[in-house]
C-alpha cells in the first residue's frame, strides 16, 4: 500500500495507525516499511515506535532491527481471549458445532478494513484452510467476508467495493454480481463459498449480532468439498442456529 492509498487518520490517532500496521503484518516490519503503509513522516513513525517500545506494545528484534508485537500485547491478547463478552458467549457454541459437525468452525469480525479471524476451533478431520486465530483476510472473498459485507453499513460496504473492484477490465459487471449476492445473503441470512479462498474448501458463515441488531462478528464453518457435498443443508442449518444463539445471548 502507498501513501496516496491511505485513509487520512487524526493526529491523535497516528500512534494507534503504527500499532494497527504492525498487528496486521503478521512479522516483523521495517520503520521505513511502516512510514509506507501508513503514509506517515519516517521520522513521526520513529517517535511514536519509542513511545510504543516504551510501553511494551511493540519490541525490536534483537538480530535484524525489525519491529514487531511486544509483550504487552500478549497480555491484551490474552485478556480478549479469556473476558470478552463475545468470546464467552461464541466458544460453547463454537464447540458444539464442531463436535455435532466433525467441521471446524472459525469466528470472524470486520475492523478497519480488514476480516480478522478472532478464534478458530479445528475438528479433528484433515482441513488446509487459510483460516488461523490473528490472521486477516479478504474482504470481499469467500463466505465470512461476504456475510460480514452483506450486513455492514451502506456506505462501509460501497467504500470496501470501491477498493476490492478498480483497476479492473470487468469491475462494473463483478460489482454488479457482488451486490446482487449481498441483497440475496442479507435476505437468507447466510453466505456460502466453494474455492473462493481455498482450493477444495466450502464453507457457510451466519452473521451474529449484538445490541439492537448491531453486527458483530461472523460464524463459519469450513469443510472439504467432498466431505460437504451431500450435506450442505445440513450444514448450513447447524451454522445459523448456532449463530442466532450466541446472538440472542449477545442480546439479553
Amino acid at each position: 500500500m502507498t501513501s496516496a492509498l491511505v485513509t487520512p487518520v487524526a493526529t491523535n490517532e497516528r500512534i494507534l495507525q503504527v500499532l494497527a500496521c504492525i498487528a496486521r503484518q503478521g512479522e516483523a516490519m521495517a520503520a521505513r516499511e511502516l512510514a509506507e503503509q501508513t503514509g506517515l513522516p519516517l521520522s513521526t513513525v520513529y517517535r511514536h515506535l519509542s513511545v510504543l517500545k516504551k510501553w511494551g506494545w511493540v519490541q525490536e528484534h534483537a538480530r535484524s532491527g525489525l519491529y514487531e508485537p511486544g509483550p504487552l500485547a500478549v497480555q491484551l491478547a490474552h485478556g480478549f481471549d479469556q473476558h470478552s463478552w463475545l468470546m464467552q458467549a461464541a466458544r460453547p457454541e463454537m464447540d458444539q458445532l464442531v463436535q455435532r459437525s466433525g467441521e471446524s468452525v472459525g469466528l470472524l469480525c470486520y475492523l478497519h478494513g480488514q476480516v480478522v479471524c478472532l478464534d478458530m476451533q479445528e475438528s479433528q478431520q484433515a482441513l488446509r484452510c487459510s483460516f488461523a486465530k490473528g490472521r486477516a483476510n479478504s474482504t470481499v472473498r469467500g463466505a465470512s467476508a461476504k456475510a460480514l459485507l452483506a450486513f455492514l453499513p451502506v456506505t462501509v460496504q460501497q467504500q470496501l467495493l470501491d477498493q476490492n473492484f478498480i483497476d479492473m477490465d470487468d469491475a462494473q459487471m463483478r460489482r454488479y454480481s457482488i451486490e446482487q449476492e449481498l441483497l440475496q445473503i442479507r435476505t437468507q441470512r447466510y453466505a456460502t463459498s466453494e474455492n473462493e479462498i481455498d482450493l477444495g474448501v466450502w464453507g457457510v458463515s451466519a452473521p451474529v449480532f449484538s445490541g439492537k441488531s448491531q453486527l458483530i462478528a461472523t460464524l463459519s464453518l469450513m469443510a472439504p468439498v467432498h466431505r460437504s457435498a451431500t450435506r450442505q443443508g445440513d450444514l448450513i442449518s447447524m451454522t445459523l442456529a448456532a449463530a442466532d444463539r450466541i446472538s440472542r445471548v449477545l442480546q439479553d
